[in-house]
């Protein structure tokens, strides 16, 4: 039985991180749109499968998932014109909406993004996300060890982030402690040029659902060279530091008295650690799609990454706390 992918967005991300894997899975048919016909063209070339000449053209194919890998300042508009079709299943790159860019998230992202999966589940429709750091090998081995050396629940969080990382870093924070209850934060006043995405610092305090308290600093202005993100969770049993796409990863385990590194073979860059975690990323997707099971990482992941950055940015702008499930709520 053949999987009938449609890949709307043909850009570097769908070329470099999606499309290399894709092509080479004996059971999947691609097809493409792009507003640059010739982008698409350039892809159907390079791995195969057919290019429509607009949406309506690329849903009369009925696929069997919709990838949405345009860039995140117009896939609200492509996602909804998707919508209108009732696919039987739409994947989303991160975040889910972000008009500004992805460094400059607003209350109306998360609106939109609400409306997207509103939309989609009143046509039955099932939305996946990738959200591809929770496949790096040392956050599924975080995972393993949290749950078989009995850590217990999570107290604690701190997080340093680029915001080239900040939406996958918010995730992390889902994927380990839960839906965020109150956050408050801070703005700071200088603009950083030393990358191509400018963004002010935000510096945010928050208490989870569960009851743990955290707090994450965002900037631009850090090195690409250095690690991108570092993320400290600290357990009743244990604490884990996770660090950067590849770095080592630090284990305190208290019942056993030990402190350990976990670290991935030496010269392997970060960038190929990343790349990897897409294929492992759209193999659990496709293994769910087969089974005709839920995605690996739902929808509602999205959305729940977004409800984090507009509570953050209503902090900003009112200067108080924010009630994060009753100002934004999911549903």
């Amino acid at each position: 039985m053949k999987i009938k992918i449609a890949v709307v967005g043909t850009g570097n991300v769908a070329r470099k991180n999606y499309l290399p894997f894709l092509s080479q899975q004996e059971d999947v048919m691609l097809s493409y749109y792009n507003r640059t016909r010739n982008k698409a063209e350039g892809c159907a070339d390079q791995f195969g499968g057919w290019v429509a000449d607009s949406i309506d053209h690329l849903m009369q194919d009925s696929p069997d998932a919709v990838l949405m890998l345009t860039r995140e300042t117009v896939r609200y508009e492509l996602a909804l014109q998707v919508l209108q079709h009732q696919p039987k299943r739409v994947f989303f790159e991160k975040p889910l909406v972000a008009q500004q860019d992805q460094a400059h998230v607003t209350e109306d992202d998360f609106e939109k993004g609400r409306e997207l999966l509103r939309t989609a589940r009143a046509n039955g429709t099932q939305t996946a996300m990738v959200f591809n750091y929770r496949f790096f090998d040392q956050t599924m081995l975080a995972r393993q060890i949290a749950a078989e050396r009995n850590f217990g629940q999570l107290i604690q969080v701190n997080g340093f982030v680029h915001y080239a990382c900040w939406s996958h870093s918010i995730d992390l924070i889902h994927l380990f402690g839960g839906p965020v209850a109150q956050i408050t934060a801070l703005s700071g006043v200088v603009e950083h040029t030393t990358s191509s995405m400018k963004a002010q610092d935000v510096a945010a305090a928050f208490v989870t659902e569960q009851g743990a308290t955290g707090t994450i600093l965002g900037t631009s202005g850090t090195s690409f060279a250095f690690p991108l993100y570092e993320l400290l969770f600290s357990f009743e049993g244990g604490r884990l530091t996770l660090r950067g796409l590849d770095g080592d990863m630090e284990v305190l385990d208290y019942s056993g008295k030990r402190h350990e590194l976990f670290n991935l073979t030496r010269g392997t860059s970060q960038w190929d650690q990343y790349s990897r975690s897409f294929e492992k990323s759209m193999d659990a997707y496709l293994d769910a799609i087969r089974a005709n099971d839920e995605p690996p990482v739902p929808g509602t992941a999205g959305l729940q990454e977004l409800q984090f950055e507009a509570a953050l940015k209503r902090s900003i702008r009112l200067n108080r706390p924010v009630d994060v499930q009753t100002e934004f709520p999911l549903a």
